[in-house]
């Protein structure tokens, strides 16, 4: 595998801080941890598309799906402690912090693309502090790149066309018309909403045939958003904590994580005209019940399942950690109706709570690991200045 080292510097504070300006317990110890050894050994990340992850001394954050609903997320950022909260402006504010979101940007919402551009955006800041950011693909992005557009919101079409308006304003400058659109999305979708354009009644053909032809360009494999997806892997190694979409099984394991990694990279960069057999699209990986993004062998709820299922994916889980060394897993998927919680007898963590108006619009809740010691973040009801803090051990 090849290795990217990522060389980051070292910054002070090393970890965020609550509204009340303490930092949170786990930080605190990592925090004098990392004070008594000196500036912490640098990130390394192994494969392309990232596959393998070090990063000592590092606190990390998992945040579930997010579908479209930039508000939520940043909500959800803000709460881990890796977004500003005072700016507008998108300030990475997790100092040495590695962030995960696990997949299912997509659908369901009208602010796919912010999203998108905001953690590229933060990731370049990250990386400036020592942190770093991280994104998994889930089932919702290989269905975009398939040009399965079932689940997408009329408001996700609208801005696929903004966004290519602002792509010919930045005269076709990919990297700053995607990194900084999530700084002007907003003002542009307030304008666009006002304009004889913004309609989107049911029998405005003309405008939905130029939403799913803007939607088409930039997603089909191939296309610009394609290749940005495909920069992600399906399954992330991080200091031997797996995380994923919806579940890494056995046969994921025999058949090679870098390999599934690499070929679902290769089927979203590589043009649908190239069609031959070495770009066809990864069943394993993006296909079927039990591939990665679409398994819910660990996340289902416990009370549509036998006793039987429950201690089998229990079983399961435990053989998948201990063929590939890992110490626990994290998965999204499957809305978890009392929040992010541990199944499979503290094995496996659920961290998608439904937070976008699409799906349940519930509170954001974070997963945080530091010292491979796992903690859910809960905002309390009408602030975010304090956390709530569940410890599981």
């Amino acid at each position: 595998m090849a290795v990217l080292s990522l060389r980051l510097g070292f910054v002070a504070p090393p970890y965020p801080r609550t509204g009340t300006g303490r930092s949170a317990s786990s930080c605190r110890a990592v925090a004098s941890a990392a004070a008594a050894g000196g500036p912490p050994r640098p990130i390394t990340v192994s494969g392309d598309p990232p596959t393998v992850v070090s990063a000592p001394g590092r606190r990390i954050v998992a945040i579930g799906d997010v579908h479209g609903d930039l508000s939520q997320t940043k909500a959800a950022l803000v709460l881990a402690g890796v977004l500003s909260a005072e700016s507008d402006d998108h300030v990475w504010t997790g100092g040495r912090t590695v962030l995960v979101q696990v997949g299912d940007i997509l659908d369901r919402g009208d602010d796919e693309i912010a999203i998108l551009s905001l953690l590229s955006s933060l990731n370049v800041q990250a990386k400036s502090q020592g942190g770093a950011v991280f994104q998994v693909n889930g089932n919702h992005e290989t269905m975009n790149v398939e040009g399965d557009f079932r689940y997408v919101d009329p408001g996700g079409f609208d801005e696929c066309l903004r966004f290519l308006e602002y792509l010919d304003e930045c005269e076709g400058n990919w990297n700053d018309a995607f990194l900084n659109w999530v700084n002007v999305a907003e003002r542009r979708k307030k304008e666009y909403t006002a304009s004889p354009n913004g309609d989107w009644r049911p029998w405005n053909l003309v405008k939905k045939q130029k939403g799913f032809a803007a939607r088409s360009s930039l997603f089909k494999r191939g296309g610009p958003l394609a290749c940005e997806l495909a920069k992600h892997p399906v399954v992330l190694n991080i200091n031997d904590w797996i995380f994923c979409h919806g579940g890494l099984l056995p046969h994921h394991v025999e058949y090679g994580i870098e390999r599934m990694n690499r070929e679902v990279s290769m089927w979203m960069k590589c043009p649908s005209e190239d069609n031959d057999n070495e770009t066809d699209i990864p069943f394993i990986a993006t296909r079927g019940y039990d591939s990665v993004v679409w398994s819910r062998m660990y996340s289902q709820d416990a009370a549509e399942r036998t006793r039987r299922a429950l201690m089998l994916s229990s079983i399961i889980a435990e053989q998948t950690l201990k063929s590939v060394g890992a110490k626990g897993m994290v998965v999204g998927h499957t809305p978890q109706i009392h929040g992010v919680n541990c199944k499979c007898d503290g094995k496996v963590w659920c961290v998608d709570v439904g937070m976008s108006y699409g799906v349940l619009y519930s509170r954001p809740e974070v997963l945080e690991i530091v010292n491979d010691r796992p903690r859910v973040l809960k905002k309390r009801r009408d602030s975010y200045d304090e956390m709530e803090v569940l410890d599981y051990l």
